[in-house]
């Protein structure tokens, strides 16, 4: 029997965490710890969370920050569990500081089992322990990017060469496919993987009925298609595989609810404590510096191209170009006022009424105007994927440096494909990291031109 498939990564993990958190716990809380009923508490109530997050999984390609928001995930749900036992036992909390710094070391000893973990497991894969086999039948393009995959020793593949009808003088050519079946055999192959688009229907059901009559994996690598993307993924209706091309997190009923509460929840503190008294404030200096309306409002394209009335604190001279042209450093458009909110984005502040009633969220690709978004869905590449979530105040393009007047193609472009990443990657770590740079931008004072 071989052990290379990682059988005994997961039991070991799940033994370790158990004692890590019994350990500390053991040693800092010994009169809140030492009670049966405590140590059943902690040991269930980790496997239990564990388990509804799907936290301990076999993933070759898993590196350190791959699924790192799991453990962030795992270590929040157990905070609010950890201290929900004193509800339950209808105990007083003893020195609550002293219990969140309990708890602080327990994450800090938890992720350092993490590092260990993946350190380790890198050293182990690096010597040639904790690998697989693999061979390739077929070839196009694809196998070079598959490639990059294999030659990383950390994740353990060790790539023996590929297989195709023809010849080729690469050093991983291993001959003709009537040949891979005695290779595969006498070299003890673990997994195949088939390139799908050099063979037929028949030809590959052959290929799955060796695999499985051989107990070694098969899989198939897709056709060589520029449509493909990171963003897909697979779904099943009844028997049949469909490829969803365009995987959206957002798309899912619980990813929304979470974000919205987050927004209604930010948006509202910010206009109760923040906007309750600022609005009167500049209403009185902006009706002071020059004539016009308070707010400037002006219709953007947000979710699935729908228009909304997007609002600001007035920062310019009333003008007709204010619904076509975008502002400029040194624009002579904005008023004296106005370049003090601008420098530090306080007009872009009534948004968050946009928020709250649902039109924006806090974190999103940026609003354009009507008439740059019509430009520019012709002239960018996949540029209306941005819509496929609702605009935010600030975005990971703006963190990034892509924010302000757009001078060159390349500036919207960069702009697009940042926001097509986070469409695709969305989560609420990802929000909270944006809002943080957004706010630390804020404070060091950059200029902002739009």
């Amino acid at each position: 029997m071989k052990y290379r498939n990682s059988d005994f990564i997961i039991p070991i993990s799940i033994f370790l965490h158990l004692c890590i958190i019994n350990g500390v716990l053991f040693i800092l809380t010994p009169e809140t710890y030492m009670n049966v009923f405590n140590i059943a508490y902690y040991n269930i109530s980790w496997l239990f969370i564990a388990f509804i997050l799907n936290y301990y999984t076999t993933e070759r390609k898993e590196l350190f920050f791959t699924r790192f928001h799991k453990i962030i995930q795992i270590l929040f749900v157990f905070f609010l569990s950890y201290f929900a036992l004193f509800a339950i036992r209808d105990e007083s909390i003893p020195s609550i500081q002293y219990q969140y710094l309990v708890y602080a070391i327990l994450s800090i000893c938890l992720i350092w089992y993490r590092v260990l973990f993946f350190w380790i497991r890198g050293k182990f894969r690096v010597i040639g322990r904790n690998s697989v086999k693999v061979v390739v039948l077929g070839r196009d393009r694809n196998l070079k990017k598959i490639r990059k995959v294999f030659d990383n020793p950390t994740f353990g593949y060790h790539y023996m060469g590929y297989f195709s009808d023809r010849e080729s003088k690469s050093p991983t050519y291993l001959g003709q496919i009537n040949d891979s079946f005695g290779y595969i055999l006498n070299y003890d192959i673990d997994i195949i993987y088939c390139v799908a688009s050099n063979f037929s229907e028949e030809e590959l059901k052959n290929f799955v009925d060796f695999a499985d009559n051989n107990l070694i994996r098969f899989k198939v690598i897709l056709n060589d298609m520029d449509v493909f993307n990171r963003a897909m993924s697979v779904e099943t209706y009844n028997t049949t595989p469909v490829l969803n091309l365009r995987n959206v997190p957002l798309d899912t009923e619980y990813a929304r609810i979470i974000k919205r509460a987050f927004d209604i929840v930010f948006s509202g503190l910010v206009i109760l404590l923040l906007l309750s008294w600022l609005t009167p404030i500049l209403y009185i200096l902006i009706k002071l510096d020059s004539p016009g309306d308070f707010y400037f409002k002006q219709l953007r394209h947000g979710y699935k191209r729908q228009t909304f009335w997007c609002y600001k604190y007035r920062s310019m001279t009333v003008n007709k170009e204010s619904d076509s042209q975008m502002a400029k450093k040194g624009d002579m458009r904005v008023t004296r006022i106005g370049k003090f909110i601008r420098k530090t984005s306080i007009d872009e502040l009534p948004q968050f009424i946009n928020v709250f009633i649902g039109d924006m969220s806090i974190v999103g690709p940026r609003p354009h105007m009507v008439v740059h978004t019509t430009d520019f869905e012709k002239s960018v590449d996949k540029y209306l994927v941005r819509h496929f979530v609702k605009p935010g105040i600030t975005g990971l393009a703006q963190i990034m440096g892509y924010r302000g007047e757009i001078v060159k193609p390349s500036d919207i472009k960069n702009r697009t494909r940042l926001d097509i990443f986070y469409v695709e990657r969305w989560s609420m770590g990802l929000d909270i990291h944006i809002l943080f740079y957004t706010i630390y931008n804020v404070i060091k004072g950059e200029d902002k031109a739009y």
